[in-house]
């Protein structure tokens, strides 16, 4: 009702509707857990596309099957993904350096930089300050370059004053994705390359002869000549463009930009010059009594200041992929990501030791259950051929579930880096199928069979015929197969507790519904706590569990002519008892049609005698 009524008169007041939706979840968002060449370590990030996973892991490395699985998954047609960067515990180390001022006359450290992921990566980093601020007495510029991938950042008008605005502690720890900085003192940093001292307000003579030096090469020139530089520079900022124009002219070492990419910067009453390089060893140094007359080496460093000591540390081994509950490392960073719904672990096919390669299955095994993930497991790459397969695959009794399914043989792509055919573990390339499959058909549907073919994968380690497929399809494992004209292609669709013995219920199509209806509804039902528990809310939770399932069951997720035929949704007095409303509980109960792959498809052919008319 309105508030206030106060005149004769229509009165229109919005009433909030009291549906609500379930919405479907994502089906094919695949973590992949390892070893990358940078990232924040055990922490899970989201990406949308290789280029991002390069931007922000360092793309490939010889060193990492997960860069390779994820270059594999976009390739086939993922389209987000979740990385955790695992690294055996206490072997990585950052790249730091320490920056020094001499602005009390004796050189002090006064801010220390360090990358902000371990990782030799972080060695590539380059810092240039300068102090080209509005208030040059007192903040500077921090500039951040990597110099094997390209990335730049600026960090402007920073102070070493704790209680300033721009402290440099809080403005570049919160915006930088490349370092984190500790301030050690108040003084400034100098300022990379060579800085001149002040200058008077009137400028001295000019048309002197310099020398300067840039690593091992040396030039004279005149700084400034009338009959070729015009009129004479008025104040500090044209001496800089001077200044710069000069040293650009002068011819650099063969393949060296030192010269001609040097440049020159007036800030207050001062010059900064600075080599067009990012080789420390290209110092700036002018020589010559003219030099020491005109005061251009009050500051002599290097034109970047180079971070050193980064070391990738060890690959991983079973207890770092583990990881720990409590502290959320290894696999267990993904208790803290709502939306996972595949799970990569590629490095594990390399390892020598079945034993390793099971104790870490069977802690993923548990997290995909406890997380509605599905596994996607990699043959060992052992496995060279059907019989070691048959022989092998006794190992993965302890993890026969029906939350992972296992791929063989390996595929054979051509590797980026080198040029050259090589072997993957197959997770990457089947997790992008699956998503693939997901967007054009939905989860419901195989990711199997002709259409799921491995783009990019020239050919497979092992080539399976239709009788080999046989013996292997029985024991659980999933043949990928070539096939004329199709190419590779994923040819089965069992999980692990599919094999024949088992007789499960739970195939590849059918535990990905299943595990998509759980999570929709478990989250589309989040408004039902604390609800009155009578019938009103029980008729609520039919009406809106059924219209999610009806709009599944008219995509083609389930089997049957009719909605009663496809799903049931059951919530009332006979599931929730007197005894359960006192408890405090609300029974659900959801049935489901899932429909089945084709797995067998038989044809029979029977010959006729005589002629039928068709008329």
């Amino acid at each position: 009702m309105p508030t206030h009524m106060g005149y004769p008169g229509v009165y229109i007041e919005e009433l909030p509707s009291s549906v609500r939706t379930i919405a479907s979840v994502t089906t094919s968002v695949t973590a992949f857990v390892g070893r990358t060449r940078r990232g924040p370590l055990n922490r899970p990030v989201r990406v949308t596309s290789f280029a991002e996973f390069e931007r922000r892991f360092g793309g490939l490395t010889s060193r990492s099957a997960v860069g390779y699985a994820v270059h594999q998954f976009f390739g086939n047609g993922g389209a987000v993904a979740v990385i955790v960067r695992v690294a055996k515990a206490g072997t990585g180390e950052e790249a730091c350096v320490t920056l020094e001022s001499t602005e009390g006359h004796s050189a002090c450290p006064v801010l220390e930089v360090h990358a902000k992921e371990p990782g030799l990566w972080g060695s590539g980093l380059r810092i240039a300050v300068d102090q080209d601020t509005p208030s040059p007495d007192r903040t500077f510029n921090l500039h951040v370059l990597d110099a094997r991938g390209g990335a730049r950042e600026s960090f402007t008008g920073l102070s070493m004053d704790s209680g300033h605005g721009r402290f440099v502690e809080t403005v570049v720890n919160a915006g930088s994705a490349l370092v984190r900085v500790r301030a050690l003192d108040e003084d400034r940093p100098d300022p990379s390359g060579t800085v001149s001292k002040p200058f008077a307000a009137e400028l001295p003579a000019l048309g002197v002869e310099l020398k300067v030096k840039i690593g091992d090469v040396e030039r004279a020139f005149t700084l400034f000549e009338p009959d070729h530089d015009g009129e004479p520079p008025a104040d500090v900022t044209e001496l800089a463009l001077l200044l710069e124009r000069k040293l650009r002219s002068l011819p650099d070492a063969p393949g060296r930009h030192a010269f001609a990419g040097a440049e020159v910067t007036a800030f207050g009453r001062r010059l900064q010059v600075v080599a067009g390089s990012l080789d420390p060893d290209d110092v700036v140094r002018f020589v010559g009594e003219c030099a020491n007359d005109l005061g251009l080496e009050a500051s002599v460093n290097p034109p970047v200041f180079a971070l050193r000591g980064g070391k990738d540390g060890d690959p991983p081994g079973p207890r770092d992929l583990m990881g720990s509950e409590a502290r959320k490392t290894g696999l267990q960073a993904l208790r803290d990501v709502d939306d996972v719904n595949l799970l990569s672990l590629p490095e594990l096919s390399a390892y020598e030791s079945a034993e390793d390669m099971v104790t870490v299955l069977c802690a993923a095994e548990q997290l995909c259950r406890e997380r509605r993930i599905f596994l996607l497991v990699d043959a060992p790459s052992a496995w060279g051929g059907v019989d070691s397969a048959r022989a092998g695959i006794g190992a993965f009794d302890a993890v026969r579930s029906d939350h992972a399914v296992l791929y063989f043989p390996h595929l054979q792509l051509t590797d980026p880096l080198t040029g050259r055919l090589r072997a993957f573990p197959p997770s990457g390339a089947v997790a992008g199928v699956m998503a693939r499959t997901d967007a054009e058909r939905g989860a419901w549907k195989a990711p199997a069979g002709t259409e799921a073919r491995l783009a990019g994968v020239r050919s497979l380690t092992v080539r399976l015929t239709d009788r080999e497929n046989g013996l292997l399809n029985p024991l659980g494992v999933n043949c990928l197969r070539t096939f004329p004209v199709v190419g590779p292609l994923v040819w089965g669709a069992r999980t692990l507790a599919g094999a024949d013995p088992l007789d499960s219920e739970w195939d590849v199509p059918v535990r990905r519904l299943a595990l998509h209806v759980e999570e929709s509804l478990h989250r589309g039902l989040q408004w039902v706590v604390f609800e009155p528990n009578d019938e009103q809310l029980w008729q609520q939770i039919r009406l809106e569990a059924s219209a999610y399932l009806n709009d599944l069951f008219r995509q083609g997720a389930f089997k049957g002519g009719t909605p009663r035929e496809a799903y049931f949704v059951k919530c009332d007095k006979d599931t929730t008892t007197e005894a359960d409303i006192e408890r405090g509980v609300v029974n659900v109960v959801v049935g489901i049609a899932p429909v089945r792959p084709a797995e067998f498809v038989v044809v029979k052919i029977q010959q006729m005698a005589g002629q039928f008319d068709l008329s």
